[in-house]
C-alpha cells in the first residue's frame, strides 16, 4: 500500500500518496481555508463581518450630522483611512525585504534601517541630476542591492548561526552608515519630486460632505500616494508567488530548512542566499525612493524605519509575505488614526497590537508554516 505523505507550505496543505495521482489527493485553497475558519470560530466570523460592514458604511455612506458631531468630519476619517494604507504599503516594502532575510534565512541584519536610508539619498541625487523619477528606483535598488551583497559575503557568511554576533555587528554598521550619510548629505530634509504625471490630487468617488443644495463633495486625494500603493501590491503578489510557486522559491525554503541537504544535491546555496540578501537589501532601498517621495528624507529616518520593519514582522509572521502585507497595514493604519484621534498615545497604540499579538498569537498572525 503506498505511503501517505503530507507537507504543509505557506498555509497551502498538500495530501499525496506516493504514487500515481489518486482521485482522493487534495489541495486546500484559499476558500476551503476561509470555509474551515468560519466553521471554527463563528463568534470572530461574526464579529469581522460586521466590522467590515461597518467600514464599508463608513467609507461609501454619506454620514449623518451626529456621526460627524461624535468624530469629526468625513474627510479627515477617509485621509487618515487612505494615509494610513498607503503609509501601510511603505512599511510592507521595507519589512518585505526584512522578513526576507530575517524570517527566511534567519539573519538578524539591524542594519536594514541604513539600506533604506542609503537607497533614499541615492534615489534623491539620481532624480535631481538626471530628472528620471523612474531612473532613481532601478538605481537605488540595484546600489544597495549590491551592498548587499557584501554584507551577505564579508559579514553573514561568517556569522552564520551566531544571532548574537550578527546583531552586535550589523547594529555597529548601522551607526558608521549613518554616521557617513549624515557627514555626506547633512542633517537637511531632502524630498524625491515626483514627475508632472503623478503631481497633484485626483478625485476618488467617495462623497465626503453634502452641501446645503445637495451637491456631492468628492475626496481628493495624492495620485503619487495611489501608484505607489498600486505598486506595492503588484511587488507584493510578484513576491508571494516567486517564494510558492517557482523553483527558486523551492530553493530558498529548502535551504532554510536544511541547507546540508541542499547542498548534497548539488546546489550552490551560498549563491541563493546572495541573492535574495541582494534582493531583501534592494527593496530597502527601493522603499527609501518610495518614503522620499511621498514623506522626506532626514537623519532618524533610519532607526523608525528598521522599529518599523520589526514590529511589523513579529506582528506579521516571520518569513510570510501576505504576514508583512497584513501586519504593515496593520500598523500603518493605527499610526495614522492615532495621531488624528489619539494624538497623545499615537506611539502606544502600535506597541499594544504587537503585545497583543504576542499574548495570543505569538508565532504572528500568518506564519510561514515553518
Amino acid at each position: 500500500m503506498p505511503a501517505r505523505e503530507e507537507s504543509e507550505v505557506d498555509g497551502f496543505e498538500t495530501v499525496s500518496t506516493g504514487g500515481n495521482n489518486n482521485p482522493g489527493d487534495k489541495r486546500k485553497t484559499g476558500r476551503d481555508l476561509m470555509r474551515a475558519f468560519l466553521e471554527r470560530r463563528p463568534g470572530w466570523s461574526l464579529i469581522l463581518l460586521i466590522a467590515l460592514a461597518l467600514l464599508l458604511w463608513a467609507i461609501f455612506a454619506p454620514w449623518p450630522p451626529e456621526l460627524t458631531k461624535l468624530i469629526g468630519r468625513k474627510k479627515i476619517f477617509l485621509n487618515a483611512l487612505f494615509n494610513g494604507v498607503t503609509l501601510g504599503a511603505l512599511y510592507f516594502l521595507v519589512a518585505s525585504g526584512f522578513t526576507l532575510i530575517f524570517g527566511l534565512m534567519k539573519n538578524v541584519n539591524l542594519a536594514h534601517g541604513s539600506l533604506y536610508m542609503l537607497g533614499g539619498y541615492i534615489g534623491y541625487e539620481v532624480a535631481d541630476a538626471t530628472g528620471w523619477w523612474v531612473l532613481s528606483f532601478i538605481v537605488a535598488f540595484v546600489a544597495v542591492g549590491l551592498v548587499g551583497v557584501a554584507l551577505q559575503y564579508l559579514v553573514f557568511r561568517r556569522m552564520e548561526g551566531q544571532d548574537l554576533k550578527q546583531t552586535l555587528v550589523t547594529i555597529g554598521i548601522s551607526v558608521v552608515l549613518a554616521d557617513l550619510m549624515l557627514w555626506i548629505w547633512g542633517g537637511d530634509f531632502y524630498q524625491i519630486l515626483a514627475p508632472k504625471w503623478l503631481s497633484g490630487p485626483v478625485t476618488l468617488p467617495l462623497v465626503t460632505t453634502v452641501k446645503s443644495s445637495g451637491d456631492l463633495v468628492f475626496l481628493k486625494y495624492p495620485v503619487v500616494r495611489l501608484a505607489i500603493l498600486a505598486a506595492a501590491i503588484v511587488i507584493g503578489i510578484a513576491m508571494w508567488l516567486a517564494l510558492t510557486r517557482t523553483r527558486i522559491g523551492m530553493l530558498i525554503r529548502a535551504g532554510v530548512d536544511d541547507r546540508d541537504m541542499l547542498s548534497a544535491t548539488g546546489v550552490r546555496i551560498q549563491r541563493v542566499f546572495i541573492l535574495v540578501f541582494a534582493f531583501g537589501a534592494g527593496l530597502a532601498g527601493l522603499a527609501g525612493v518610495v518614503g522620499g517621495t511621498f514623506q522626506s528624507l532626514a537623519p532618524g529616518e533610519d532607526t523608525r524605519f528598521l522599529l518599523a520593519s520589526l514590529v511589523v514582522v513579529i506582528v506579521g509572521g516571520m518569513g510570510s509575505i501576505p504576514g508583512a502585507a497584513l501586519g504593515a497595514l496593520l500598523i500603518g493604519l493605527a499610526e495614522q488614526f492615532g495621531s488624528v484621534y489619539f494624538p497623545t498615545y499615537a506611539v502606544v497604540l502600535t506597541f499594544l497590537i504587537m503585545v497583543i499579538v504576542l499574548a495570543f498569537r505569538p508565532q504572528g498572525l500568518i506564519s510561514s508554516g515553518r
